[in-house]
Protein backbone atom coordinates (compact mmCIF):
# COMPACT_ATOMS: atom_id res chain seq x y z
CA UNK A 1 0.00 0.00 0.00
CA UNK A 2 1.07 3.57 -0.70
CA UNK A 3 0.13 6.14 1.82
CA UNK A 4 1.18 8.92 -0.59
CA UNK A 5 -2.03 7.59 -3.15
CA UNK A 6 -5.40 7.76 -2.07
CA UNK A 7 -5.55 4.18 -0.10
CA UNK A 8 -8.15 2.38 2.11
CA UNK A 9 -7.34 0.23 5.30
CA UNK A 10 -9.99 -2.39 6.30
CA UNK A 11 -9.82 -3.00 9.96
CA UNK A 12 -11.18 -6.71 10.40
CA UNK A 13 -11.37 -7.57 14.18
CA UNK A 14 -12.50 -9.73 17.09
CA UNK A 15 -15.38 -8.27 19.62
CA UNK A 16 -13.35 -7.67 22.91
CA UNK A 17 -9.78 -7.31 20.53
CA UNK A 18 -9.27 -3.21 21.28
CA UNK A 19 -9.72 -3.51 17.15
CA UNK A 20 -11.66 -0.52 17.02
CA UNK A 21 -9.35 1.66 18.76
CA UNK A 22 -6.63 0.46 16.93
CA UNK A 23 -8.70 1.50 13.76
CA UNK A 24 -9.93 4.99 14.96
CA UNK A 25 -5.74 5.47 16.12
CA UNK A 26 -4.29 4.33 13.15
CA UNK A 27 -6.78 6.91 11.00
CA UNK A 28 -5.82 9.94 13.36
CA UNK A 29 -2.09 9.19 12.77
CA UNK A 30 -3.01 8.75 8.90
CA UNK A 31 -5.26 12.07 9.03
CA UNK A 32 -7.94 10.53 7.48
CA UNK A 33 -11.57 9.37 8.13
CA UNK A 34 -12.51 6.42 10.20
CA UNK A 35 -15.69 4.39 9.32
CA UNK A 36 -17.44 1.89 11.58
CA UNK A 37 -20.90 1.99 12.65
CA UNK A 38 -21.52 5.10 10.12
CA UNK A 39 -22.03 2.48 7.32
CA UNK A 40 -24.72 0.68 9.79
CA UNK A 41 -26.09 4.83 10.36
CA UNK A 42 -26.58 5.32 6.09
CA UNK A 43 -28.35 2.05 6.26
CA UNK A 44 -30.69 3.65 8.86
CA UNK A 45 -31.16 6.60 7.12
CA UNK A 46 -32.16 4.82 4.14
CA UNK A 47 -34.50 2.63 5.07
CA UNK A 48 -35.53 4.20 8.51
CA UNK A 49 -34.30 1.33 10.74
CA UNK A 50 -32.50 1.74 13.75
CA UNK A 51 -28.77 0.56 14.13
CA UNK A 52 -29.46 -2.06 16.96
CA UNK A 53 -31.97 -3.67 14.62
CA UNK A 54 -30.06 -4.19 11.98
CA UNK A 55 -26.43 -5.35 13.74
CA UNK A 56 -28.51 -7.91 15.97
CA UNK A 57 -30.72 -9.61 13.27
CA UNK A 58 -28.55 -8.95 9.84
CA UNK A 59 -25.95 -11.92 10.91
CA UNK A 60 -28.60 -14.60 10.94
CA UNK A 61 -27.74 -17.18 8.39
CA UNK A 62 -31.72 -17.12 6.97
CA UNK A 63 -33.56 -13.90 5.90
CA UNK A 64 -33.68 -11.47 8.52
CA UNK A 65 -36.24 -9.24 7.40
CA UNK A 66 -39.58 -11.46 8.27
CA UNK A 67 -37.94 -11.79 11.96
CA UNK A 68 -37.36 -8.24 11.99
CA UNK A 69 -41.25 -7.48 11.39
CA UNK A 70 -41.82 -10.13 14.00
CA UNK A 71 -39.65 -8.55 16.62
CA UNK A 72 -40.15 -4.67 15.95
CA UNK A 73 -44.03 -5.04 14.70
CA UNK A 74 -43.29 -2.35 12.37
CA UNK A 75 -43.96 -4.14 8.54
CA UNK A 76 -46.72 -2.09 7.65
CA UNK A 77 -45.31 1.30 8.80
CA UNK A 78 -41.53 0.46 7.14
CA UNK A 79 -40.79 3.33 4.72
CA UNK A 80 -38.62 2.38 2.31
CA UNK A 81 -36.86 5.24 0.15
CA UNK A 82 -35.71 4.28 -3.31
CA UNK A 83 -37.28 1.22 -2.53
CA UNK A 84 -37.67 0.95 -6.82
CA UNK A 85 -33.95 0.84 -7.00
CA UNK A 86 -33.38 -2.78 -5.19
CA UNK A 87 -35.13 -5.95 -5.55
CA UNK A 88 -37.48 -6.83 -3.16
CA UNK A 89 -39.40 -9.98 -1.65
CA UNK A 90 -42.28 -11.04 -1.81
CA UNK A 91 -43.62 -8.91 1.11
CA UNK A 92 -41.89 -5.66 -0.67
CA UNK A 93 -38.76 -5.28 1.44
CA UNK A 94 -35.45 -5.59 0.30
CA UNK A 95 -33.89 -9.35 0.78
CA UNK A 96 -30.92 -9.47 2.87
CA UNK A 97 -28.44 -9.88 -0.23
CA UNK A 98 -29.71 -6.03 -1.63
CA UNK A 99 -29.11 -4.75 2.10
CA UNK A 100 -25.41 -6.18 1.44
CA UNK A 101 -25.37 -4.36 -1.67
CA UNK A 102 -26.20 -1.08 -0.46
CA UNK A 103 -23.51 -1.45 2.66
CA UNK A 104 -21.04 -2.69 -0.15
CA UNK A 105 -22.46 0.30 -2.62
CA UNK A 106 -21.40 3.19 0.67
CA UNK A 107 -17.95 1.64 0.72
CA UNK A 108 -16.95 1.40 -2.43
CA UNK A 109 -18.19 5.20 -2.64
CA UNK A 110 -16.45 6.40 0.23
CA UNK A 111 -13.17 4.90 -0.57
CA UNK A 112 -13.55 6.38 -4.14
CA UNK A 113 -13.70 9.89 -2.66
CA UNK A 114 -11.04 9.91 0.17
CA UNK A 115 -8.30 7.72 1.93
CA UNK A 116 -10.03 6.06 5.09
CA UNK A 117 -10.16 3.23 7.48
CA UNK A 118 -13.06 1.32 7.84
CA UNK A 119 -13.52 -1.30 10.46
CA UNK A 120 -15.42 -4.74 9.76
CA UNK A 121 -18.32 -4.03 7.54
CA UNK A 122 -16.37 -7.47 5.29
CA UNK A 123 -13.83 -4.79 3.86
CA UNK A 124 -11.31 -7.61 3.65
CA UNK A 125 -13.92 -8.72 0.71
CA UNK A 126 -15.28 -5.54 -0.44
CA UNK A 127 -12.33 -3.39 -1.00
CA UNK A 128 -10.56 -6.99 -2.53
CA UNK A 129 -10.26 -5.04 -6.19
CA UNK A 130 -9.14 -1.58 -5.02
CA UNK A 131 -6.18 -0.45 -6.52
CA UNK A 132 -4.12 0.79 -2.94
CA UNK A 133 -5.43 -1.10 0.27
CA UNK A 134 -4.48 -2.80 3.33
CA UNK A 135 -6.12 -5.20 5.26
CA UNK A 136 -6.11 -6.22 8.77
CA UNK A 137 -6.94 -8.61 11.43
CA UNK A 138 -6.99 -7.74 15.03
CA UNK A 139 -6.95 -10.54 17.34
CA UNK A 140 -6.91 -11.56 20.71
CA UNK A 141 -6.53 -14.81 23.08
CA UNK A 142 -10.18 -15.26 24.85
CA UNK A 143 -9.65 -14.77 28.34
CA UNK A 144 -8.45 -11.32 26.88
CA UNK A 145 -11.33 -10.57 25.55
CA UNK A 146 -13.60 -11.21 28.15
CA UNK A 147 -11.57 -9.45 30.53
CA UNK A 148 -12.12 -6.15 28.21
CA UNK A 149 -15.69 -6.71 27.60
CA UNK A 150 -16.77 -7.49 30.95
CA UNK A 151 -14.96 -4.49 32.08
CA UNK A 152 -16.35 -2.36 29.67
CA UNK A 153 -20.33 -3.51 30.01
CA UNK A 154 -19.60 -3.85 33.73
CA UNK A 155 -21.31 -7.65 33.74
CA UNK A 156 -19.46 -11.12 34.53
CA UNK A 157 -16.94 -12.49 32.58
CA UNK A 158 -19.55 -15.72 32.41
CA UNK A 159 -21.69 -12.86 30.65
CA UNK A 160 -18.90 -11.51 28.35
CA UNK A 161 -18.15 -14.82 26.98
CA UNK A 162 -21.47 -15.70 26.19
CA UNK A 163 -21.92 -12.36 24.28
CA UNK A 164 -18.69 -12.82 22.63
CA UNK A 165 -19.94 -16.69 21.42
CA UNK A 166 -22.64 -14.81 19.83
CA UNK A 167 -21.23 -11.68 18.16
CA UNK A 168 -18.57 -14.28 16.35
CA UNK A 169 -21.24 -16.35 15.68
CA UNK A 170 -23.60 -13.75 13.91
CA UNK A 171 -20.40 -12.27 12.62
CA UNK A 172 -18.87 -15.58 10.81
CA UNK A 173 -22.34 -16.26 9.56
CA UNK A 174 -22.83 -12.85 7.93
CA UNK A 175 -19.10 -12.83 6.41
CA UNK A 176 -19.29 -16.33 4.72
CA UNK A 177 -23.03 -15.90 3.49
CA UNK A 178 -22.20 -13.11 1.46
CA UNK A 179 -18.40 -13.80 0.83
CA UNK A 180 -18.00 -17.30 1.04
CA UNK A 181 -15.08 -17.28 2.94
CA UNK A 182 -14.40 -16.70 6.58
CA UNK A 183 -12.94 -13.92 7.88
CA UNK A 184 -10.16 -15.54 10.29
CA UNK A 185 -8.74 -16.75 6.65
CA UNK A 186 -5.20 -14.97 6.84
CA UNK A 187 -4.84 -15.20 3.27
CA UNK A 188 -6.86 -12.02 2.87
CA UNK A 189 -4.61 -10.31 5.63
CA UNK A 190 -1.16 -8.35 4.97
CA UNK A 191 -1.22 -7.78 8.75
CA UNK A 192 -2.32 -9.97 11.33
CA UNK A 193 -2.21 -8.75 15.21
CA UNK A 194 -2.82 -10.84 18.48
CA UNK A 195 -3.47 -8.21 21.03
CA UNK A 196 -1.64 -10.25 23.87
CA UNK A 197 1.26 -8.16 25.53
CA UNK A 198 0.74 -5.03 23.51
CA UNK A 199 -1.31 -1.65 23.43
CA UNK A 200 -3.30 -0.62 21.02
CA UNK A 201 -0.78 2.18 20.25
CA UNK A 202 1.75 -0.26 19.74
CA UNK A 203 -0.59 -1.92 17.34
CA UNK A 204 -0.84 1.48 15.33
CA UNK A 205 2.82 1.73 15.17
CA UNK A 206 3.09 -1.70 13.98
CA UNK A 207 1.18 -1.07 11.07
CA UNK A 208 2.37 1.92 10.27
CA UNK A 209 6.01 1.01 10.43
CA UNK A 210 4.78 -1.34 7.66
CA UNK A 211 2.78 1.08 5.53
CA UNK A 212 6.21 3.68 5.27
CA UNK A 213 8.15 -0.25 4.43
CA UNK A 214 5.64 -0.14 1.81
CA UNK A 215 5.65 3.18 1.20
CA UNK A 216 9.45 3.82 0.69
CA UNK A 217 9.61 1.36 -2.03
CA UNK A 218 6.65 2.44 -4.56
Amino acid sequence: MNKNEKFVISINRELGSGGRTVGRKLAERLGVHFYDKALIKALEEKYQLTAEEIEKLKGRKHNWWDDFQRIAQIGQGLVMPYSSLYKTNDSGLPTTEEMFKVETDILHDIASEESCVVAGRSGFYVFRDHPNHLNVLIQAPIPYRVARVAEKQNISAEEARKIINKVDKMRENYVRKFTGFSRYDSRFYEIVITMNNITEDDAVDMILDYINRQSQNK
